[in-house]
């Protein structure tokens, strides 16, 4: 697997709004919220391509299909995306990671937003993500 740059950073909000008074209001992030939702994000913090506050209620609909995180797993506190060079090479990151027995959270696949992904629950709580988003290696 080659890993060509940490594509997104995302804190994991139980409660969006009041983690918003931390990111938003205090250290002036300029995070936006996205029409209709929860998610505050921002691709305009120098050093980072995408930085968000993502909905615990979203990520569990990401990798589970359902709005409530499952209570036989570690509640995740953030994730972390790690890019890849093309949707065959998140195929293959996927395969790997399950290969050094990480299981996926789910297997390689397209969100209705155009990125390519396959998720794994690190130890530590963190989702880890194996992502070709490809707009971002429009910059």
């Amino acid at each position: 697997m080659e890993i060509q740059f940490i594509a997104s950073v995302s804190v994991i909000a139980a409660d969006p709004p009041a983690s918003r008074k931390l990111f938003v209001d205090a250290l002036g992030l300029p995070l936006r919220k996205h029409e209709g939702d929860e998610y505050y994000s921002s691709e305009n913090i120098a050093g980072s391509k995408h930085f968000g506050v993502w909905p615990l209620s979203q990520a569990a609909q990401a990798c589970f299909g359902t709005t409530a995180w499952p209570t036989d797993r570690t509640i995740p506190q953030a994730s972390i995306e790690f890019e890849v060079a093309g949707e065959a090479a998140v195929a293959d990151a996927g395969r790997e990671l399950q290969e050094h027995g990480f299981p996926l959270l789910h297997p390689a696949r397209t969100e209705p937003w155009g990125q390519t992904i396959a998720r794994v629950l690190s130890e530590e709580g963190l989702i880890i993500g194996v992502s070709y988003a490809p707009w971002l290696h429009d910059k």
